[in-house]
């Protein structure tokens, strides 16, 4: 062989072995990127999620209030009817106690 064609192969592999090192780096930094945006889309998914948890028990709260206040407002005209009625078999009651003393 000749001296040309022995550094010709030796160049031809010095730049393979460039080449492949370029290579690795090129992949090595795409896939410290590939991390970093992973990383940064689960984070940026998390502190969605806690804003929409956040938000949904709010609005369960608002709810719980409300049907609270108006369930109580059921009790209280059921409590009025209640004590109307219990009102008016008192003085029933007051009557037939009354007739029962006077007529024994």
């Amino acid at each position: 062989m000749s001296f040309e064609a022995i550094t010709s192969i030796a160049q031809a592999e010095t730049d393979a072995k460039a080449a492949v090192a370029a290579a690795e780096a090129k992949a090595k930094q795409l896939l410290s990127d590939a991390e970093a945006a992973g990383k940064a889309a689960v984070e940026a998914a998390c502190s969605k999620a806690e804003e929409e948890l956040a938000e949904l028990n709010r609005q369960a709260k608002e709810k719980a209030k409300g049907d609270a206040q108006t369930l109580a407002g059921e009790l209280e005209n059921q409590k009025a009817v209640l004590r109307t009625r219990a009102e008016a078999r008192l003085d029933q009651a007051a009557s037939l106690v009354v007739e029962r003393i006077v007529n024994s």
